[in-house]
């Protein structure tokens, strides 16, 4: 059974291919043998590592190239290569990315604005996001910067179960920022994200279950038996 080719990728002018060398490809006298259960065979000739991997039906794979000599493993290099892109795959999934959000308001917000205001950034540190809090002055309001300062106050002291302040109120031009910071990590906010979606999918199929219920239960239901009719006496003669 001739060993078993698996297309490498690789670039052309010269350049180092991204994927280990297989079966043909090593050039080299001998190699570090290692079984296809991480058993260390020893060192062998070229030939007979291949001879192996024709035996096991499986590839001969260069797992250590700058190794002297260079340590080879006998594996299937297509299950190999799937398995590694699924967990590759699953990492980026799980993996979390530092997003900043920004909130902007003014000195004399309204108050119902101020609430709406405030309910996102809630929204945005449960979601473990970051998020920046810029006070725009305009016109006279900029000779009141206490004003910017004592409603970026306010707000930190209202989320504060939610987030700290991370970088404390300063000017910066005609504007007054604070960046709040999270208490809870973003792999932990995804993860809480994922199971309140699991329990809501789970009580909607519950109510979905809870509704054909009856209907199925009153089509199974026997009928109510319907009382005899009186037999009739025969007439006397």
């Amino acid at each position: 059974m001739a060993v078993r080719q698996t297309a490498a990728w690789c670039y052309r002018g010269g350049s180092i291919s991204a994927e280990p060398r297989i079966n043909d490809r090593i050039r080299v006298p001998e190699v570090r043998l290692v079984g296809p259960s991480g058993e260390q065979v020893g060192i062998v000739p070229l030939a007979k590592a291949l001879e192996l991997a024709q035996e096991y039906d499986l590839d001969l794979v260069e797992v250590a190239a700058t190794a002297r000599p260079p340590v080879c493993k006998l594996m299937d290099y297509g299950k190999f290569k799937y398995e590694s892109a699924m967990k590759a795959r699953e990492a980026r999934k799980n993996q979390a990315h530092t997003v900043i959000k920004e909130m902007k308001l003014r000195p004399k917000i309204d108050p119902h604005d101020y609430d709406t205001k405030k309910g996102h950034v809630v929204r945005f540190l449960k979601q473990g996001d970051k998020v920046k809090i810029t006070i725009m002055f305009r016109g006279r309001e900029q000779s009141r910067p206490e004003l910017g300062f004592r409603l970026l106050q306010r707000l930190a002291s209202d989320v504060e179960e939610l987030g700290f302040i991370e970088s404390n109120p300063k000017q910066d031009g005609r504007n007054m920022i604070m960046v709040l910071g999270p208490h809870k990590k973003k792999t932990e906010a995804m993860a809480e994200a994922r199971e309140a979606q699991a329990a809501r999918k789970a009580e909607r199929q519950g109510y979905t279950h809870d509704a054909e219920a009856p209907a199925e239960e009153a089509a199974e239901a026997p009928a109510e038996a319907q009382p005899e009719a009186p037999a009739e006496t025969p007439s006397e003669a």
